[in-house]
This record gives structure tokens, C-alpha cells and sequence, in this order.
């Protein structure tokens, strides 16, 4: 038998142990020794996210781990939502008695949020932390304890510690006055397994033709071809409870663009939200414990709200803001995600491709600061988490807080994805770049009729500066690679500037080495190498003493100081590096028929990128040379 034979035999195995069935007096034993088992959905729900762990960041901010497999960026949001509606809804606060709104710009992540969730429920009522049991052949799923008479709720909740919500749904309680004449202890009750394919604890409802569109949909409906046979159209064997609010019960149900709905859908939900049960056929108000989520975009809501006869449902609402990921780190995440979900395997990416394509989206989505010196590159680097010379801890406060709606528009993450498809299928290419990629937005808008000319100009702009952004790193990457091969020149331009700060910082004079003559320290190679990093004049003795307060702490330990031990020590001495050797790399990368040494360089510099960087031989050729071509200009 092969290995995923096996798994799947394992696999139904593990389904089948499950299963658990008995009589309500053996599912009351179970609530006496897991009072959990009888929660609510909400708190259930929270139970869920905080399952998968909660990691404490700086600020009292959290990230909830559960969404960390499908959403990127969105961490603050997520954080809003969980402690502001889950956790307050499963302490049984009033805040579970509203409709869940996320509202956000197209391809945000709102689909993807609820799916989440959903799949979240099927895996967690298959742990026993989250095990879900119903009265067996309830078609709603409900919970067993609606068997207990109202009258001995509060006796109940005195000896179990656990508060009983709703009543019987009008099969359960038909069944329990004829089959089982009306002892409750004898009903049957069984563990229930979410599923939304089953249809079980998790509902979808999609608005269609409001025309053909039917309120049995969410309600149930009358099963005609049994009222002959029971003779009453409220008699529960006459009637299918198979709506989506049916269903349901006991987990979620989400509404699909619940704002394109016609009204008559939304009424149903006045008293679900509030009172917790809803009107089907000719029954009384039927209970129903479940989660509505819906998700709409920021112009359908708008006109939502501005209607009038839309303020009892909307009191009922509490609205999440699910805007566009703006950090560049993330978005880069949800591409690679998408890519990984594809059959594309034999096209290679170029480090720094993904990277680009995130850049150019989020600086669609970030709006122009007015705070002095702060421009749009900067303030990407900061929502980034990146340091960014000339700005402070509270600068990325304050920039959160210059809009309320940043983030709510700027190019989608479908756009995006789409025009890196279009790169990777386009010319039979073995392998792509940032600039393939960049090219392939340009041509995207070219092609996309339905933004303005302004709005064009405004992303070919924002293209532009991706594209510096690019070429930027483009030549750092060359640049290290080829100080690597003169790892030697680094070490002895790192060590002549050290003893030059040695001596300035403690006030002595150096010996010529070859004529032995005193002199002062070389101010001027140390400036040279400081200089490349931004170090001003008043700066530079700050900057010498914590070089010597380095090497001192590692002294003490026992270590050397070594090329890479000051990260911006080792970037001052790069890019002074690069500076002299500008002229070597420009004839390097650039001449067409390279001598020996040259070829042997360009090799060495080819092998470096590929095996340290991720490049491959196409791309990283075609990167030398485009820096070349850079340093020409």
C-alpha cells in the first residue's frame, strides 16, 4: 500500500473516533466536566483564534497567529477586531448581538478573512477543545441544553455554572412530546463535526436576482409534496429547515456582498442580531446561536448608511475596516502565496522582482503626508518597520494618524497579480525581473480603461519611482558582490580607518610606517568612508567613539572585530569600496568582449549572486549588465 493510502485509511480512522453518541443525562456528565462544550458561537469563535496562539509585540499591540497563513499586513486590523468584537462577544456582552461588517476595498482580504474562519471552525470542532454536540436529527444542530424547561434554567445554572440561551427548534420539540413523551432525558444526542460542503455549522448566502431570488433561502420552506400527507403547513414534518440560517446554527454564516441584497433579505436580520432568533413559515420565532458576517465594499456602504430606512439595521451592525496591506515586506507575501498556488514551476524570479511589484502597490495606497521631509519613499520604509534616517519612533504614530482612510483605495492585489501572470507566461522567458515586471504594470494601465488620465499619470508616476527604488538596490547588490571579491581591500580599508580612529579618539599622533615620521590621523580618508553613510561633520566623533566602545565590548568577550561587526561600519566601507572601484565594475560590466581577467571577475561576481542571492545565470548576467549600463549614464 502506498504512503497516501495509508494516510487516508488514517485519516477515516481518526474521523470515525470522533463520533460520539448518547442520551442527554450522559451529555449534562459532559457539560459537569467541560462547561466549554456548551458555549456559545462567539465565544467558541474566540476560542478558536486564541488557540492558535497570541504573541505579544511592543506597545500593547498583539498578533493573532491564527491569520497568519493567508493574511499579510493586516496585523493592527486584526488585533481591532478580535479585542473589540470576538473577545467582547464571547464574555456574553451586547456586542454579540451585531451583525459582523467588514468593509474594505476590492481584493483586501475580506473573502479570505471569513474563509479563515470558516476553515478554522471545520478543524477546531474536531479537537476536543472545541467539540460541538446537538440533539440527533435536529436539522439545525441545536444545543441539547434547549431541552431543559425554562422554569429550571436558573436551578441549572446554580449547580452547572453555565447559562442556558433559546428554545427548541418546532421539530426537536414535536420529536420529544411524541416519540419521547416529553422526558428529556431520553433524547438523543450526538457530537456534530462543522462543515461547510455538509452544510453543517457553517452557511453561505449569495445575493442573486432579486426577482427569482426566494426568502426560503435563508429561512427554509414548505415541502409540498408532504402537506397532503401531515395536512398542515405548521406542522414541522411539512417543512424543509434547510436555510442558510438553518444551518448554520451553532457556528457562521456569511453574507456575501450582503449590501447588494434586496431589503426583504436584510429584515430577517433585525431580530436575529438583536434577539437571537429569526421567523420561518408558520412557526413560532425560532432560536438561532450563529455569527452573521458580511463583507461590502466602501461606496456600497456609504450609500447604505445614507439611506434612512436603513438606520435599524445598521444600529445592529458593528463595521470592521479592512483596508489594503501597507507594508512592503507583507505585500511581497501575498504575491509569493498566489505564485506558489499556480502550476508555474520552470519560471525563475529574480530577487527582487516580488519586491518591486510591492512597492509600486503600496505606494498607491499610501496618501501624501504633509508632515516636512517626509515623502513617499520614506513613509514606505516606515509603515515597513524600516529605520529611516531623519525620523523617530513616534513619526510612524503620527503618520497612522494623519488619515482615517489610508489604505481604503490604490491598486489591488488582483491588478498586480494579474500583470506578474501576464510577465511570466509572456515570450517563453526562463526567468523574470523586476524590470519585466515593472513593464508589465506600464503596459496593464495602458490597457485599463476605466481609470482616469489623472490617475493614470499618478501610478506611471509612482512606476518611476519604483523603479529608482530598483536601481538603487540593483546597484547595492552588484556593489557587494564585487567587494566581496576584494574582500582583502575591505579588510585593509576597514583596519587603516580603525587605527585613524583610534588615534583621533584618544588624542595621539600616528607613525608613518614607512619613514616613521609622526602625523596627524588621515581626517580625510575617515571623512571619505563616513561620508558614504551620512555621518556629518557634527556627528562624526559620536560615531568614532561608538566604533571603539564596539571593539572594546567585543575585546572583553574575547572576540575580534571583525568587517561585519558595525552594520554601517561595513556599509560605509562598501560603498567607499565601490566608490574606488567604480571604474573597475563599470569596464566589467560592460565591456562585450571581456579580457581574462575581466571574464574571471565577471564570474566570480555571476557565482556569488547566484549562490548567495538567489539568482540564477540569466538573471544575475542580465543584472551585471544593466548596472552596467547604470553606471555609464
Amino acid at each position: 500500500m502506498s504512503i497516501f493510502l495509508d494516510k487516508l485509511v488514517d485519516y477515516h480512522e481518526k474521523e470515525n473516533r470522533l463520533h460520539w453518541e448518547g442520551t442527554f443525562v450522559q451529555y449534562l456528565d459532559l457539560v459537569r466536566e467541560r462547561p466549554e462544550i456548551a458555549a456559545l458561537a462567539h465565544e467558541r469563535i474566540y476560542r478558536m483564534i486564541e488557540a492558535q496562539g497570541i504573541e505579544e509585540l511592543e506597545e500593547g499591540r498583539r498578533e493573532y497567529k491564527f491569520f497568519n497563513s493567508e493574511l499579510f499586513g493586516l496585523e493592527d486590523d486584526l488585533q481591532t477586531l478580535v479585542e473589540e468584537y470576538f473577545r467582547p462577544a464571547a464574555q456574553r456582552l451586547d456586542v454579540r448581538k451585531r451583525l459582523l461588517l467588514l468593509m474594505g476595498p476590492v481584493s483586501g482580504g475580506k473573502s479570505t478573512l471569513v474563509g479563515l474562519l470558516k476553515k478554522g471552525m471545520e478543524r477546531f470542532s474536531r479537537t476536543d477543545a472545541g467539540a460541538v454536540y446537538a440533539i440527533k436529527g435536529c436539522p439545525m444542530q441545536e444545543e441539547p441544553l434547549h431541552l431543559v424547561p425554562h422554569d429550571l434554567r436558573a436551578d441549572f445554572y446554580r449547580e452547572y455554572g453555565v447559562k442556558i440561551e433559546g428554545d427548541l427548534c418546532p421539530v426537536c420539540r414535536m420529536r420529544l412530546e411524541s416519540e419521547y413523551g416529553g422526558r428529556a432525558e431520553r433524547m438523543p444526542v450526538t457530537r456534530v463535526l462543522f462543515s461547510e460542503a455538509g452544510r453543517i455549522g457553517i452557511g453561505t448566502f449569495t445575493p442573486s436576482d432579486p426577482k427569482s431570488q426566494d426568502i426560503a433561502d435563508l429561512t427554509g420552506s414548505i415541502d409540498f409534496s408532504t402537506i397532503s400527507q401531515y395536512g398542515s403547513e405548521s406542522d414541522p414534518r411539512a417543512y424543509r429547515f434547510d436555510g442558510e440560517l438553518n444551518k448554520a446554527n451553532r457556528g457562521l454564516m456569511e453574507f456575501q456582498e450582503m449590501l447588494k441584497c434586496d431589503e426583504k433579505f436584510l429584515w430577517n436580520l433585525l431580530s436575529l442580531t438583536q434577539e437571537g432568533n429569526f421567523k420561518a413559515g408558520r412557526f413560532a420565532l425560532i432560536s438561532a446561536d450563529e455569527l452573521i458576517v458580511a463583507h461590502t465594499n466602501e461606496t456600497e456602504y456609504r450609500a447604505f448608511i445614507s439611506n434612512k430606512k436603513n438606520e435599524a439595521l445598521h444600529s445592529r451592525m458593528i463595521v470592521m475596516r479592512i483596508p489594503y496591506n501597507l507594508k512592503v515586506s507583507q505585500e511581497e507575501r501575498i504575491y509569493s502565496k498566489l505564485i506558489e498556488q499556480s502550476n508555474i514551476r520552470d519560471v525563475h524570479i529574480a530577487p527582487g522582482a516580488l519586491w518591486t511589484a510591492a512597492e509600486f502597490s503600496v505606494l498607491s495606497r499610501l496618501k501624501e503626508s504633509k508632515k516636512p521631509g517626509m515623502d513617499p519613499i520614506k513613509k514606505m520604509y516606515l509603515y515597513d518597520g524600516a529605520e529611516v534616517d531623519g525620523t523617530n519612533s513616534g513619526d510612524l504614530q503620527e503618520l497612522k494618524k494623519e488619515f482615517n482612510d489610508e489604505g481604503m483605495s490604490g491598486v489591488d492585489p488582483r491588478y498586480v497579480i494579474n500583470r506578474i501572470s501576464s510577465a511570466l507566461i509572456k515570450g517563453d522567458k526562463s526567468c523574470i525581473n523586476a524590470l519585466d515586471v515593472l513593464k508589465s504594470m506600464k503596459e496593464g494601465l495602458d490597457q485599463h480603461a476605466s481609470i482616469s488620465k489623472e490617475e493614470r499619470e499618478r501610478l506611471l508616476n509612482l512606476i518611476t519611482l519604483a523603479r529608482k527604488e530598483y536601481d538603487h538596490k540593483a546597484r547595492t547588490e552588484v556593489q557587494r558582490a564585487f567587494v566581496y571579491s576584494f574582500q582583502e581591500s575591505a579588510h585593509t580599508l576597514m583596519n587603516n580607518y580603525l587605527d585613524n580612529v583610534e588615534a583621533y579618539c584618544n588624542g595621539y599622533k600616528m607613525k608613518d610606517p614607512i619613514t616613521e615620521e609622526e602625523r596627524e590621523p588621515d581626517e580625510k580618508l575617515m571623512r571619505s568612508i563616513e561620508e558614504q553613510i551620512g555621518v556629518t561633520e557634527n556627528q562624526k566623533k559620536a560615531f568614532r567613539e561608538e566604533i571603539l566602545i564596539k571593539i572594546s565590548t567585543l575585546a572583553r568577550r574575547g572576540r575580534k572585530f571583525e568587517y561585519t561587526s558595525h552594520e554601517k561600519l561595513k556599509e560605509a566601507i562598501e560603498k567607499k569600496l565601490f566608490e574606488d572601484l567604480k571604474d573597475v565594475v563599470k569596464i566589467t560590466t560592460s565591456v562585450a568582449n571581456p579580457d581574462e581577467n575581466q571574464l574571471k571577475r565577471i564570474n566570480e561576481v555571476s557565482g556569488r549572486l547566484i549562490e548567495h542571492h538567489g539568482y540564477c545565470a540569466v538573471c544575475a548576467n542580465e543584472l551585471m549588465k544593466y548596472v552596467g549600463s547604470l553606471l555609464n549614464r
